[in-house]
Order: C-alpha cells, then sequence, then structure tokens
C-alpha cells in the first residue's frame, strides 16, 4: 500500500481535535479564541459558544439562507472566498496564481476521457479561496446536471497565497474531488473541490460513497443518470478553509468578477451564454 504523505497524517489528527467536544466552558472559550483570532463575523450564524465542537463551528450552517438571483442566466458564487485567479484558459493550461500556471488535464484527471477534458481547453476559470476566517459549506452556482464525481486521493498542502507562489503544481498535487456538471442549456463544466492541510474532509452531500482523507490511494470515480441540483443547494462543506475552482467550456461564463476581489455565496459573478 502507497504509504500517507505527513500532511495527509497532521490534518488527521488535526480532524481528530477539532471533532472532540470539551466541556461546555472550555468549548466556549475554544470557539470564541478561534473567533476573535481568526476574525470570523457571525452576523449570520448563531453564537459561537453554542457549537459543541470547533469543526461544528467551521461547518455551520447560515441561520438563514441567503437571497440570490432566481435569473437562469445568473452564475452565482458557490462560496464565501477571495478569487486568487480568473480569466481565460490557454489552451490547456490555466493559472495557479498571476505567472504561475498548470495543465488542467492533469488537475482534471485521468477519469474522464480526452474528449471530456479538451471541451473545457481555452475555457474560463475561476479559483474560490476559502480562508480559515470564511463560511466553511459550498452551494450550486446554478441549476445543473451532475454527470460524474471522482475523488482523487493526494496531499494536503497549504492553499494560501504564499504556498500558491511557492509551490509548482499544487493543485494537482493535492487531494481533490472533480464534479462534472452540465447548465440547463446543455453547456459543460467542471467544479473542483481541492483539500489543504488541516482540511480533513470535503464533504460531497449527494454521494456519501467519497471519503476524504481516507484509506484510498487510486482514483474513485461516481456516475449518475438523473442527479440534478439547483442553485443555491448545500451540497457540503471543506472542515477547514480551502479551494474551489470551477473550469467551463469556452464561451460559457461572461465573467463579472476579477482577481483579487472577495465574494459571498450567493453573489451574482457571471451570466451564463
Amino acid at each position: 500500500m502507497q504509504k500517507r504523505h505527513i500532511t495527509s497524517l497532521i490534518s488527521q489528527n488535526f480532524g481528530k481535535f477539532a471533532n472532540k467536544e470539551f466541556p461546555k466552558w472550555f468549548q466556549k472559550i475554544v470557539n470564541n479564541s478561534y473567533v476573535g483570532l481568526m476574525g470570523l463575523d457571525m452576523s449570520e450564524f448563531h453564537a459561537a459558544g453554542s457549537y459543541k465542537s470547533l469543526n461544528a463551528l467551521f461547518t455551520r450552517r447560515l441561520r438563514e439562507d441567503r437571497k440570490y438571483s432566481l435569473d437562469g442566466s445568473d452564475f452565482i458564487s458557490p462560496c464565501d472566498s477571495y478569487i486568487s485567479e480568473c480569466g481565460t484558459m490557454t489552451d490547456d493550461y490555466a493559472l495557479q496564481i498571476k505567472g504561475m500556471r498548470y495543465k488542467c488535464d492533469d488537475f482534471i484527471g485521468d477519469a474522464f476521457t480526452q474528449e471530456e477534458k479538451n471541451a473545457v481547453h481555452n475555457g474560463t476559470f475561476v479559483n474560490f479561496y476559502l480562508s480559515p476566517k470564511d463560511y466553511h459549506r459550498y452551494h450550486i452556482p446554478t441549476n445543473l446536471k451532475v454527470l460524474k464525481a471522482v475523488h482523487i486521493p493526494g496531499k494536503f498542502y497549504p492553499v494560501n497565497m504564499p504556498s500558491l507562489k511557492k509551490r509548482l503544481n499544487l493543485f494537482i498535487e493535492n487531494e481533490r474531488v472533480v464534479i462534472h456538471c452540465e447548465t440547463t442549456s446543455g453547456k459543460r463544466f467542471f467544479m473542483v473541490l481541492v483539500s489543504a492541510l488541516n482540511v480533513g474532509v470535503m464533504q460531497v452531500s449527494f454521494e456519501p460513497k467519497i471519503q476524504t482523507n481516507a484509506v484510498a490511494t487510486s482514483p474513485q470515480a461516481y456516475e449518475f443518470e438523473d442527479l440534478y441540483l439547483n442553485k443555491g443547494d448545500d451540497f457540503g462543506c471543506f472542515e477547514m478553509g480551502s479551494t474551489i475552482i470551477v473550469i467551463a467550456e469556452p464561451d460559457t461564463l461572461e465573467l463579472n468578477v476579477k482577481a483579487g476581489e472577495h465574494v459571498k455565496y450567493g453573489q451574482t459573478i457571471a451570466k451564463i451564454n
């Protein structure tokens, strides 16, 4: 069996601590300390001290869902995040960060056909970085059909800005879940959940068989025939901050955001052509 990388073990051990339910008085101190240290805005959530573990605080749900456009041509942000990079791919290359690019074919992985991967060449990409202070749940950005989901085991390097600048192919090395989607107008795009240090789990609620940072050492593919999800649907969370990358066919998304902007789940970030 392939030996697990040290970043996987670190993330697993951190996960054990984060999932531990301490006595209420101590858990309240832990939670409030985290909120103060990281600068969390808890105005849309329950009081920090009410969560039974640090992980419950990480994966908190909104008290009330946000308002977002119901227009079918509006593509919303799937999460609260920082746009670390976005734009148009050059052939098979997208930017990890300005001046550092990677091959999307390698990122998407071998569980997809070359035809499926070729479809997004020269397309549009958006990198959503979720910091530890962000709301950690992710949502469906447009009404869509899920065609396939692939869990690709890997490492758990940090995905913050300093790491993106110094580690080539970071996105390709890290563990990820690649979700192949189709819009109601028949356009295809990939939505990729990328792990990071201390992200022991990436939940995918529509396929509970996907168990990240577990024992799998080779890609596991799950295909679907009639799995339709609606804009705004909550489909899981990161257990700590990480990254979501959207890669769409050419002329599918007309972006109205740029690198360096902070976005919120529910915010319209593109028009679907």
